[in-house]
């Protein structure tokens, strides 16, 4: 069978139709201006088809590649549908109902120019033309990457109909043919639009359209049969002889071929000739008889012809051939031409070829420059296509098409099944029936209710199964039904809506036309409610499907060089029919239910082959024992029929796209056969090759059996039967396997994926890092070959249940993909929830790493550096798999299991214990996540885990498990590490240093604990600026306080924690000065020594720093790092004196600005308004006086100055210095002396207090001190001045003041005289 490969003898039908929702027509209605209503009994026209192909839909690069146009016009509605197989093409459908006209049949025509798709419609009484952008307008970008496009019926809402540059009425004019139904259209090379329409003369009228974009008139000629050619049959040959009297001269089909400037008319016409026209000149150029190429004529030229076609077809390289039909009552002959021109503008036809067929009906024929393809209706209504090449074939024998069937007209039930399960099944098996046929009969079976017919797939399955379930609950009358009863009135109504669909599924299968494009070779059949395209077959499946008297004149060559082993070949194809023929429909489910079943074939076809002999009523048996005696050497011939249907044995072609080629191409490759579309198609085709193939397979199952039964050394051959056991049968039970396998999955409904779905499927496939091959094999999709694209595909698109079953169907008995089917299936196992099992697969499928393909790629890095063993590789993925689901305890089971197959590399095992530390962590295995930690071999990644430890600890609370871990070789970095967190993050929101602390403590370092806390402090006075931070920093002093009183003495001192600025943050940016320079970090910092006493003042500092907070809420900004110097003044500015002076005395701080801050108070007291007097109540009462006096004769100004007089008794010092701070303030704000002040002073210091009133020019107040100095010194009021005088210097001074008493009186009389 090495001629196989190239060889295309028939072809198999797919149908086109989408499984989702019915096409969705936009409707236009095209109001003709001047048309008249149709007169009853005017002509009705049969319903038609045709199609259009771009001229580049078969170049790769092209946008129109694979794009095509087909319609259906049915009386005055023409439906206009633009199709792709490689994109989703959107707004595709359009229905035009044109009013008060009947569009022509056939009357509908297409051509395309650089910029615009032009579309042609004739009616009985107009001409269009719709003028729409091309698709490499549309779209302009070379790089086309969406998976779907507009189509050029989008705007088609946008055309005005009666624009008159694009509609024109047909005029009534002479000879003109009323009920013509042929017609011709085309584009000039001006862009002129002519329509050309046959004359009741014989003659053809044309109607010109000027070009579009230029202003002109509409005109119309007739080409009458005025040639040179036409005068001369007149002028010598009678009229009789002539044939030529009116009507039978009018034309049944028209064509036209486009020549530089001109245009040939070709007219079949009832007088059985063939005309050719100019339209240029306007002469016919050439008339042809066709029946001097029929062998039987002499009835045919009495009579007017009927049913004639004509077809063109034109080849750049061999000129333009003419395909003609002639029909005759129960036969027909296609005549092939090819135009041939002589000198002088004479043309004549070479005739190629005669063929004959004796259907009776053709419906359509297509032409092709090798080819001619036929559609016919056999007299059983049966739909026939046929092809022949019309220069290379043998007698005459035309190529079969084998049709798709319609359903089955009954449905067997057996009593274990359910009737509504039965008939859904097999109305919305895939292939079955079109959307339309169900929605249709929906319709008719629910008597015109109103539905919503545009529904998906399930959703029509939900309203049919309500329909029929609806009917059937109103028929029932009884309350009361045996379940037979019930049932067999089930199966009625069930049954009535089968027929119903299945009448409307005939009906809309009724085909009206072929489309065939040259350029792709596709064949397409235009059905009535459906697209179907035609495919070449195999050549095992044209044997098996061909019919017996095909197969007796069947071309041996094409088999087989060997025509001993071609005659083999076919005889043995003869007892296979014999055997599928001879197969009941109860075997034939005996066979599925057991690969269904994973059961054995060999066991099955051996049952089967018992029951077959046993119920031979025909001696079938007999036959195909006889026909197995015509086989020379049957084992030779099962093997080469096997070895044709294993793909695992076809040549290894060039995998995918090459590399090298630029992105476009490669992302333009990326889109053939794309669409919606062309995936139903693909999937229909594979059904359809995998069922016949698994005939096949069944049948030569049976038929080995056969022959082992036989055993007979005539038959096999001496030696032969071990090998035909062991081999042959062991080979094709595989191959049965596999075909069931392929048409269960190309039958397998596909399930709705929810979005979220989708994205998170995405998100796996990532993690996993697999790309698409891009290879488009037929032999990779196949089960034991080595790529698995299949799966990979229902992987990616979210079909885990039906991968699940694929999986479990191939896993017995196929041993290739081993690893990975079980790396797949735990994928399924991972969506469904199902995490041991999945784990399970995973593990399993390690074993198959480095030697499949799929797993290779799975493993495969982008960079292409191997940094480890292949299977290492495979645990990586799968980890980040499964830590990307959410399973942490997978992830640990599956990272241990790893840890042995890492070996002695370090580094896979530092990866692997640093994930089964992180997910031990996750899971709040804080030991478990402890133990992984210690175990890892890498430092660095042992610290940084060292430092998750800990930051996550914290976060959670779990300090107790994080300062009892031992930390053996680790206590170093832990401390580093809680430092570090602790200097850098926020000090209220996280307690880095109470952790630490505790740390220490429960180590007994009370020494470090201590340092700890008062760093703690520090930080919290300087950063902190809040009541609570005061609060927290008193205790902080004091746990450093007590930590020190735990030390013995002379060890109890710490070292002072540098500021801020100087810590080493991790990550920190350098600080700079004002010029943007980077500051030098001081290098020889003084390291200061903080003994038990330092603390203990600290911690007194900062209880006043809460006082004062307390006291005043607005001083909580400045007083958490201010200095005890600075306590005091802000101590007095709030008035708390006896604070200021304890601080004073703690830190040994004189108190002078503690007097000067109260006489200040008094001043502002004294000469201050009510307000003041009501806040100083404030303040005066947080001072320990002897007794507040708050009645209405004291004030808060007394009161301040008895408080400023208490203090001065209470702390005296040398010098005086108090009083003479508190009268200088006194004295420089202009306040008079009090006299308690003067008299205290005075007591104290008199010389001093003269002095301040000198300095301040206080004369008088200096003269009555003097004054009243010298009467204390001379013993008068003494005690006021603090002088203690004798009794003997009392005398003395007594003395001596009579003697300066005496001594006045004396000047005094002096100066009198």
């Amino acid at each position: 069978m090495a001629a196989a490969g190239s060889l295309e003898r028939s072809f198999v039908e797919l149908s086109g139709t989408e499984r989702e929702r019915p096409r969705r027509f936009r409707e236009f209605t095209v109001c003709g201006v001047g048309t008249t209503n149709p007169v009853a009994g005017t002509v009705k026209y049969s319903e038609s088809a045709g199609g259009f192909f771009y001229v580049e839909s078969g170049k790769l690069l092209s946008v129109t590649r694979n794009r095509f146009i087909h319609w259906k016009i049915s009386a005055d509605i023409l439906e206009l549908v633009e199709e792709s197989l490689d994109l989703n093409l959107l707004n595709n459908a359009v229905r035009l109902k044109f009013q008060n006209c009947n569009i022509l049949p056939g009357g509908v025509y297409v051509s395309e120019t650089q910029n615009h798709v032009i579309i042609l419609i004739l009616t009985n009484q107009t001409v269009h033309r719709l003028l729409l952008p091309h698709p490499s307008r549309m779209y302009r970008n070379e790089l086309v990457i969406e998976s779907q496009m507009q189509s050029i019926f989008t705007d088609i809402g946008k055309v005005d109909f009666r624009d008159p540059c694009n509609y024109q009425l047909i005029p009534t004019v002479p000879g003109l043919c009323p009920n013509s139904t042929t017609s011709a259209a085309w584009l000039s090379s001006d862009g002129e639009a002519l329509f050309a329409l046959p004359s009741a003369s014989g003659g053809i009228f044309v109607l010109k359209l000027p070009p579009h974009d230029i202003s002109g008139i509409v005109s119309i000629v007739e080409l009458k049969q005025s040639s040179v050619m036409q005068r001369l049959l007149t002028g010598w040959m009678p009229t009789a002889i002539r044939g030529d009297q009116g009507p039978s001269d009018r034309a049944l089909s028209l064509a036209v071929h486009c020549v530089e400037h001109d245009a040939f008319i070709f007219a079949l016409c009832q007088d059985h000739k063939l005309r050719m026209w100019s339209y240029k000149d306007q002469m016919c150029l050439m008339i042809a008889d066709m029946l001097e190429y029929v062998p039987v004529n002499k009835d045919l030229r009495l009579t007017a012809g009927t049913g004639h076609k004509l077809r063109l077809a034109y080849s750049p390289s061999m000129g333009l051939y003419l395909g003609i039909y002639m029909h005759a009552p129960k036969r027909g002959q296609f005549c092939i031409f090819q135009l041939v021109s002589t000198e002088n503008n004479r043309y004549s036809l070479d005739h190629i070829s005669s063929l004959f067929t004796s259907q009776e009906t053709l419906i359509d024929f297509a032409l092709t420059s090798t080819d001619i393809w036929a559609l016919w209706h056999d007299v059983e209504n049966q739909t026939i296509v046929k092809y022949i090449n019309f220069e290379h074939n043998v007698a005459g024998q035309w190529n079969p098409v084998f049709m798709q069937p319609l359903p089955e007209e009954e449905i067997v039930i057996r009593d274990d099944q359910d009737p509504r399960e039965m008939y859904l099944r097999s109305l919305f098996t895939p292939g079955r029936f079109i959307n339309a046929a169900l929605c249709k009969a929906l319709q008719i079976f629910c008597r015109g209710t109103e539905r919503n017919l545009d529904l998906s797939w399930s959703e029509l399955k939900k309203e049919v199964t309500l329909a029929v379930e609806s009917e059937l609950q109103g028929s029932v009358t009884e309350y009361e039904f045996s379940r037979e009863a019930f049932r067999n009135l089930q199966q009625e109504f069930w049954c009535k809506f089968y027929a119903c669909c299945l009448q409307y599924q005939e009906a809309l299968s009724q085909p009206l036309a072929l489309h065939l494009n040259p350029h792709t070779n596709m064949v397409c059949l235009l059905k009535k409610g459906y697209l179907s395209f035609l495919v070449p077959s195999s050549l095992v499946d044209h044997l098996y499907l061909l019919s017996d008297e095909n197969l007796v004149t069947e071309d041996e060559t094409t088999i087989s060089d060997d025509v001993d082993v071609a005659r083999d070949v076919i005889c043995l194809i003869k007892c296979l029919r014999l055997i599928g023929e001879s197969v009941t429909m109860d075997m034939s489910v005996m066979m599925e239910m057991s690969c269904y079943n994973l059961q054995s074939p060999e066991k099955a076809a051996e049952q089967i082959l018992e029951d077959l002999i046993t119920n031979d009523v025909e001696n079938v048996m007999e036959d195909i024992c006889s026909k197995l005696q015509e086989i020379r050497n049957p084992v030779h011939a099962i093997g080469l029929l096997i070895r044709e249907m294993d793909y695992e044995t076809e040549v290894e072609m060039e995998k995918g796209f090459n590399s090298a080629q630029p992105l476009n191409v490669r992302m333009n490759l990326s889109q053939l056969y794309g669409s919606s579309s062309a995936g139903c198609i693909v999937c229909r085709g594979v059904y359809r090759i995998a069922s016949t193939r698994f005939l096949i397979c069944r049948d030569l199952l049976i038929l080995q059996q056969l022959l082992m039964r036989l055993g007979d050394a005539v038959i096999l051959g001496a030696g032969q039967l071990f090998q035909a056991q062991q081999d042959l049968l062991h080979r094709t039970a595989p191959l049965l396997l596999s075909y069931y396998l392929i048409k269960w999955g190309s039958q397998c409904l596909a399930t709705d994926v929810p979005v979220d779905t989708l994205e998170s499927n995405l998100q796996h496939l990532s993690v996993l890092e697999l790309t698409d091959s891009g290879t488009l094999m037929t032999n990779k999709f196949w089960p034991s070959n080595p790529g698995c694209l299949f799966l990979e595909c229902l992987m990616g698109n979210c079909q885990y249940v039906q991968l699940q079953d694929y999986i479990q169907l191939l896993h017995p008995w196929c041993q290739v993909n081993v690893g990975s089917c079980r790396f797949m299936l735990g994928r399924c196992y991972l969506v469904t929830g199902e995490g041991q099992k999945a784990l399970e697969c995973f593990c399993q499928a390690a074993s198959e790493v480095g030697k499949e393909e799929f797993l290779d790629r799975l493993i495969r890095s982008e960079d292409g550096d191997i940094v480890s063993s292949p299977r290492l590789q495979y645990y990586d993925k799968v980890l980040r798999l499964l830590d990307v689901v959410g399973l942490p305890e997978l992830v640990i089971q599956l990272a241990t299991s790893a840890i042995t197959e890492a070996g002695d590399d370090w580094k896979s095992q530092a990866t692997l214990r640093t994930c089964i530390f992180k997910h031990h962590l996750d899971l709040g295995h804080n030991s478990q996540a402890y133990e992984a930690l210690t175990q890892i071999p890498d430092s660095s990644r042992q610290l940084d885990c060292l430092r998750q430890l800990v930051v996550v600890l914290c976060e959670r609370s779990q300090l107790q498990d994080l300062v009892e871990f031992p930390y053996v070789n680790l206590h170093n970095e832990v401390v580093a590490i809680i430092e570090s967190r602790a200097r850098a993050v926020d000090l209220m929101t996280h307690n880095y240093y109470e952790l630490l602390y505790a740390f220490h403590i429960y180590r007994h370092n009370y020494r470090k604990a201590g340092t700890v806390m008062f760093e703690y402090g520090m930080r919290l006075g300087r950063e902190v600026r809040t009541l609570r931070g005061l609060e927290k920093q008193g205790n902080c002093y004091l746990a450093a306080i007590n930590c020190l009183r735990l030390i013995r003495p002379e060890y109890a001192w710490i070292v002072q924690p540098a500021s801020g600025a100087v810590y080493d943050r991790p990550g920190a940016s350098p600080k700079r000065n004002h010029d943007g320079e980077c500051t030098a970090a001081p290098t020889n910092r003084q390291i200061e020594i903080l003994e038990l006493e330092d603390l203990e003042k600290e911690c007194s500092l900062a209880r006043i720093r809460l006082t004062l907070a307390q006291h005043d809420p607005s001083a909580v900004a400045v007083a958490g790092s201010s200095s005890a110097e600075e306590m005091v003044a802000l101590l007095v500015q709030a008035g708390l004196f006896d604070t200021a002076i304890s601080l004073c005395q703690t830190f040994k701080l004189p108190l002078t600005p503690v007097f000067e801050g109260l006489a200040f108070k008094c001043i502002k007291l004294q000469f201050g308004g009510e307000a003041a007097q009501a806040e100083a109540w404030a303040w005066l009462a947080a001072n320990q006086l002897s007794s507040v006096i708050t009645t209405k004769e004291s004030s808060a100004t007394d009161e301040a100055w008895r408080l400023l007089s208490t203090y001065l008794d209470r702390y005296k010092v040398q010098n005086n210095l108090y009083h003479h701070c508190v009268i200088n303030k006194l004295l420089s704000h202009g306040v008079p002396l009090p006299n308690w002040l003067i008299n205290s002073y005075k007591k104290v210091d008199a010389a001093e207090l003269l002095r301040l009133y000198l300095n301040y020019d206080l004369l008088e107040e200096a003269v009555d001190l003097v004054s009243e100095y010298v009467d204390a010194v001379l013993g008068k009021g003494h005690q006021y001045f603090g002088i203690e005088l004798s009794q003997k210097i009392l005398d003395k001074l007594e003395d001596y003041q009579q003697k300066v008493d005496k001594a006045t009186r004396d000047l005094l009389y002096r100066r009198n005289l």
